[in-house]
């Protein structure tokens, strides 16, 4: 762990931090159990399984940064280019007492922004230009504050490998079946261990999908509150943090459907989720704690702080 993370000044949130152990002990214990019954029902073919299971965890973690951004479309920018997010970056990075992330921009009007990165040192930080031209630079900055918060605390990587487990199901789930590991052979035959591998592994990627899914859920939401809370006490500014907060939801609301539901799978490294307001309604495991949640706090804190 370098220096500058060790020393980082974005308030420590030993909830979070808690919380992220929490999860990931869970997620890895059902990760050993899920990738050990696959070696015990298919004990032909456990080294392949391990080395692919291993394989796409390691890409996973070490390329995350990449894939994100390109899956999003963003594309890196100098400070010629975009000066004033530099700058903004520039400030709160040394405030914050962290190395400077890389800086993109997608060119997307929904106003978001994201970041991602297995650590601060290989980090990203990404704002959709309809976010740039949305909102004012202190509402800008805090928006920013909020994203190197995920940075600093490392909740980016922890995410990425959370969210893999659930990936992970799957691919070992199709590799098992049709990837020729039980043969047709094996399929027709009377075999009670082929059997009930036919049954077991399906069953047990469902399950273990849905493990991940509501621990990762649980956890992303507390993430973002504790970023609101970080990012608000780094610049001293809630009311600019809120103020970004609203204007960003109701203009996502204004985004036609179709954009909305394609930004959906990325959720989870968003500002603000991708989602009308009768999505967020009646999304039961959103992503992101509600509206009204985070300005509550954000109000408490002005409160605070105004003392």
């Amino acid at each position: 762990m370098s220096t500058s993370q060790q020393h980082s000044r974005f308030a420590p949130d030993r909830g979070l931090t808690g919380r992220m152990v929490t999860t990931m002990f869970l997620i890895g214990l059902v990760y050993v159990g899920f990738t050990g019954l696959l070696i015990v029902l298919l004990r032909g073919a456990w080294p392949l399984i391990v080395l692919v299971s291993g394989g796409l965890f390691v890409a996973q973690f070490w390329f995350s940064d990449k894939i994100t951004e390109r899956a999003m479309g963003a594309h890196p920018v100098t400070p010629e280019q975009y000066p004033q997010l530099h700058g903004a970056i520039d400030r709160l990075c040394a405030l914050a007492d962290m190395p400077k992330p890389r800086v993109a921009v997608a060119d997307n009007d929904m106003p978001n922004a994201f970041a991602t990165g297995r650590n601060p040192q290989n980090a990203v930080v990404c704002v959709t230009t309809g976010l740039l031209r949305r909102l004012q630079p202190e509402e800008l900055e805090g928006v920013l504050a909020h994203e190197l918060s995920h940075v600093a605390h490392r909740d980016v990587a922890v995410m990425t490998v959370a969210g893999f487990l659930g990936v992970l199901a799957g691919a070992m789930t199709r590799i098992a079946l049709y990837g020729g590991f039980l043969g047709s052979s094996n399929r027709n035959s009377n075999d009670p261990n082929t059997a009930i591998a036919l049954i077991l592994i399906p069953v047990a990627s469902m399950l273990v999908y849905a493990l991940s899914f509501l621990l990762t859920r649980l956890l992303s939401r507390y993430r973002e509150l504790a970023a609101d809370r970080a990012a608000a006490q780094l610049t001293g500014r809630p009311s600019a943090l809120a103020s970004a907060l609203t204007k960003v939801t109701g203009q996502i609301a204004a985004i036609p459907s179709k954009d909305l539901r394609q930004a959906q799978p990325y959720n989870a490294f968003y500002f603000a989720p991708a989602l009308s307001p009768k999505d967020v309604a009646s999304q039961l495991f959103s992503t992101h704690p509600s509206l009204e949640q985070r300005l509550a706090q954000l109000a408490k804190l002005s409160s605070e702080l105004g003392k």
